[in-house]
C-alpha cells in the first residue's frame, strides 16, 4: 500500500466519503488572475483525489480567455445551465483592464449567474470576482469582501452591499465572498468544512500543504493543523490516531504501543514537538469537535459533551470555560448570532 492509498484508508475510515457527483462550475471571464483561478480548483481537486465526487468544470462566455498574466485558456465549456446544488466559483480579475471591464459588464454573464442562484446554487467569489456578483445583484443587502486595494470602490459601485474590511472571506447565506488572491484558498477550504467537516478538510489542507484558517469569531487556525510543524514522525503518527478516535477512550498504553514507544518516551517526544501531553492535545481535539456539534440547536449540552466523548458533562463544562473563557452554552448564542 501507497502512502497516498493509507491516506485515502484513513479518511474512508473516518465515514466522511460521498458517492453523489458534486459538480464545480468556475467561470473564467478576461483577465483572470491565474492564483485566483488555481488556487480554489486545486483545493477541490484534491478534495476529489481523495475520495469527494468532485467534477470541475471551466466555462466562459467564449472558448477562449487570456489571462491577466498572459497565459491563455481555451476550449473552455459554454455557460451551461446550473442545477441545484452546484457550486459557482468566480475567480478575481484585473480591473484596470478595458476587457475585464467588459466581461463583467456582459448581459449574458449577468444573467447566467442570477440564474445559478435562482436556481439554487451556492455562489463563491475570489478576490475582484465580487464585481460579477455585484453585477449580478447577488450582494444587494449582503455581507461582502473583496481585496483591499478594492473595498472602497466595491461598496461604491455596489451601496447596497455591506462590504467588510477586515475577513479572509464571508459567508452569507448562499454567496460567499473572499479577499485577495490566495485568501481564495481559505474560501474553498471553508467551503469544503460545511459540506464535509473539519475532518476531512483538513485531510485536504495538509495534502495541499497549507493551514485551516478561519474568519469571524472562529480560531484562525483548526486544532487538526496545529502543533503539525515538527518532524518527529512518531509524534505525527499519534496525532494522527488521536484525530481519528476524537470521541472514544484513549489509553496512553495504547498510543504508545502504536507508535512503538513507551509511555515516558512518547509523552517526552509529543510534548516535545507540540508543547502539550497527549491527553492535552486530545482534550482539545474534543473541544473542537464540540464547537461543531454546538450548531446543532436539537443537541443539548450533555449530548453535545457525549458526542465528543465525554463521560461526565461537567467535565466538558470546565475544559471549555477553561478554554474559552464561557460556559459553552453563551458560546452556543454568540454562533448562532455571528
Amino acid at each position: 500500500m501507497t502512502v497516498f492509498d493509507s491516506f485515502l484508508t484513513t479518511i474512508q475510515q473516518a465515514g466522511v466519503l460521498e458517492t453523489r457527483e458534486q459538480r464545480v462550475l468556475f467561470l473564467v471571464l478576461p483577465q483572470v488572475n491565474l492564483l485566483d483561478l488555481a488556487g480554489p480548483a486545486q483545493v477541490f481537486d484534491a478534495a476529489a483525489r481523495l475520495g469527494m465526487p468532485y467534477r470541475l468544470i471551466f466555462c466562459a462566455h467564449r472558448p477562449e480567455v487570456c489571462s491577466a498574466q498572459g497565459l491563455v485558456f481555451a476550449h473552455l465549456q459554454p455557460l451551461e445551465p446550473v442545477q441545484p446544488g452546484d457550486l459557482v466559483i468566480v475567480p478575481g480579475l484585473q480591473l484596470d483592464s478595458e476587457e475585464a471591464r467588459r466581461g463583467l459588464w456582459e448581459p449574458a454573464i449577468i444573467r447566467w449567474l442570477r440564474q445559478a442562484y435562482d436556481g439554487g446554487s451556492t455562489i463563491a467569489s475570489v478576490c475582484t470576482g465580487a464585481f460579477a456578483l455585484g453585477e449580478a445583484g447577488l450582494l444587494d443587502g449582503r455581507r461582502s469582501t473583496t481585496h483591499w486595494v478594492a473595498l472602497a470602490a466595491l461598496q461604491e459601485r455596489y451601496p447596497r452591499a455591506r462590504v467588510l474590511e477586515s475577513a479572509l472571506f464571508v459567508h452569507d447565506n448562499r454567496v460567499t465572498t473572499s479577499a485577495g488572491i490566495a485568501s481564495g484558498i481559505d474560501m474553498a477550504l471553508s467551503l469544503l468544512e460545511q459540506r464535509h467537516g473539519p475532518l476531512f478538510t483538513a485531510q485536504v489542507a495538509r495534502y495541499l500543504v497549507v493551514y485551516l484558517r478561519r474568519n469571524g469569531s472562529q480560531s484562525q487556525d483548526s486544532i487538526y493543523l496545529q502543533y503539525r510543524t515538527h518532524l518527529d514522525p512518531a509524534v505525527h503518527q499519534a496525532q494522527d490516531y488521536l484525530i481519528n478516535h476524537i470521541a472514544g477512550p484513549v489509553l496512553l498504553q495504547t498510543l504508545a504501543d502504536t507508535v512503538h514507544l513507551s509511555v515516558r518516551s512518547l509523552t517526552r517526544c509529543f510534548k516535545e514537538a507540540t508543547g502539550l501531553t497527549p491527553v492535552q492535545y486530545h482534550q482539545r481535539l474534543q473541544i473542537e469537535l464540540a464547537s461543531t456539534f454546538l450548531h446543532d440547536p436539537g443537541l443539548s449540552i450533555e449530548e453535545v459533551a457525549r458526542k465528543c466523548g465525554f463521560e461526565d458533562a461537567r467535565h466538558f463544562r470546565r475544559l471549555w470555560q477553561r478554554t474559552y473563557g464561557v460556559p459553552p452554552s453563551v458560546s452556543r448564542t454568540i454562533q448562532n448570532i455571528s
